[in-house]
């Protein structure tokens, strides 16, 4: 699913919505998420999951073309954990996508 066909579906499920509201509905949810995930913040959405900022330490790799020893430097990264409601509903349609 894109996020034109969320859109799509929004204003389809709710007659009152027009297209052009559900999209800016739908752009400021993303965007309000993704301000509060730079800053650090911790967003749950219960039966659905969990949005986290974890931190990457710094580490020493290796250049797997030549093995010349690389410093990889400390990074955030965006960590998703599914809620239990949404994991065993996946399980169950075993990840097939629905038609």
């Amino acid at each position: 699913m894109t996020r034109s066909d969320l859109v799509e579906e929004l204003a389809a499920s709710f007659n009152q919505l027009t297209q052009s509201d559900a999209e800016y509905a739908v752009k400021a949810i993303l965007e309000r998420m993704g301000q509060s995930l730079e800053q650090g913040h911790r967003i749950e959405i219960r039966g659905f999951g969990s949005f986290s900022v974890a931190r990457r330490a710094p580490r020493i790799g290796r250049n797997p073309r030549n093995g010349q020893i690389v410093e990889v430097p400390e990074k955030r990264v965006l960590h998703f954990k599914p809620g239990k409601a949404l994991r065993e509903a996946v399980d169950r349609s075993g990840g097939q996508p629905a038609d």
